[in-house]
């Protein structure tokens, strides 16, 4: 990425070099996030230009860093898009991926689309990929783990603490939506509810656990609607679950999305915010919300940010018993000099499902 708003080219740069506490891997696979598309946008303030973006890597341990000590080369990892620094207080008191001293590939420094990456604080961040033969996801179904899936799995199994049985609605059916609708039903969830724009996304919603559909208006009906009013989709999703959901997952990153998840949610609901918001009225990102209701019905409204490497093991265990199929995430494969035109059409996606790139297809 050279310029804000540009689409990314592919271009030979040098090989990275591993930090001292750090590796480089060899990317098999990377996926193609929303997140990628703020930082080309111009939305995040931590990415400096030029930066080789990606974030939702798998890859194999070419180079190992003086300092490690776990990794010896050749294994086959992923990692958390938060590369945690693991020494700090916040790190120490095991909340990892809000680390103050974080790095992030395709954020903070360069990323995955591309051949080879460096990753720093290898022995805190790296996650061994169990092999296929042993229950492990291939290379582009552990892509489409990466940070949506992971996400997503933190936001219903940790942030949101689900309960089996309880009622879920997921607003936005992209990437992580979908991971969501798919965690909450792999996880014990009652009704499954997803609610999205694109009649293609809702219907992979379906295919993927969603008991019910409900689409939005692109006729200036809800998504335009003023964030502290009540909606026909909150209506929806009350009648759907018998009052409303326990659990709300907002994963497109809209001010009225947000309002919609909070007016659907039951007394003592949980609304996990997912979705990044570009910058807002007041050119901060900062949303009106309807915290009357907040405060009537006692809503909790968490953020959710990545999973820490120490927790991949239970999302492991969920791909092992096949309660969570990944693959069935994966929407296009696509090769690295394919990846910049995706990445800048993201909002114009149609398609549902996680673009995966192989590097060196």
């Amino acid at each position: 990425m050279r310029e804000h708003g540009v689409a990314p080219v592919v271009e030979v740069v040098p090989d990275p070099m591993p930090p001292r506490d750090g590796v480089v891997l060899r990317v098999t696979a990377s996926g193609v996030c929303r997140s990628d598309w703020h930082a080309l946008a111009g939305h995040d303030p931590d990415v400096v230009l030029p930066l080789v973006p990606g974030h939702e890597l798998v890859g194999v341990v070419e180079a190992v860093g003086a300092d490690v000590r776990r990794w010896r080369g050749g294994e086959r990892v992923t990692t958390p898009f938060v590369c945690a620094c693991g020494t700090c207080a916040t790190c120490r008191g095991g909340d990892p991926q809000v680390c103050p001293h974080q790095r992030q590939p395709g954020f903070t420094d360069d990323g995955s689309l591309a051949e080879l990456v460096a990753l720093h604080h290898a022995d805190t961040n790296l996650v061994a990929l169990p092999d296929v033969a042993d229950g492990g996801p291939t290379d582009v179904a552990a892509a489409a783990l990466g940070c949506r899936t992971a996400t997503a799995y933190r936001a219903l199994a940790q942030r949101a603490s689900l309960v089996a049985g309880e009622h879920v609605v997921v607003l936005g059916c992209g990437g992580v939506g979908l991971s969501a609708v798919v965690l909450a039903r792999a996880l014990g969830a009652g009704t499954v509810v997803a609610v999205d724009v694109s009649d293609a996304a809702l219907g992979r919603a379906r295919e993927l656990g969603a008991d019910v559909v409900v689409p939005v208006r692109r006729d200036g009906g809800d998504p335009g609607s003023p964030p502290h009013a009540d909606s026909a989709v909150a209506e929806a999703v009350r009648d759907a679950t018998g009052g409303g959901a326990h659990v709300a997952v907002e994963a497109l990153g809209s001010e009225a999305t947000l309002a919609q998840g909070l007016w659907s949610l039951r007394r003592r609901g949980r609304l996990v915010q997912v979705g990044l918001l570009p910058p807002g009225r007041d050119g901060a990102g900062r949303p009106r919300v309807p915290v009357e209701r907040v405060i009537s019905h006692e809503l909790d409204l968490l953020g959710s940010h990545g999973l820490a490497a120490a927790d991949y093991p239970g999302l492991l265990a969920l791909v092992a018993t096949g309660a969570l199929r990944p693959a069935d995430l994966v929407g296009d494969v696509l090769p690295l000099d394919a990846a910049g035109a995706a990445l800048a059409g993201l909002p114009g996606r149609t398609r549902p499902g996680v673009v995966v790139v192989e590097p060196w297809r």
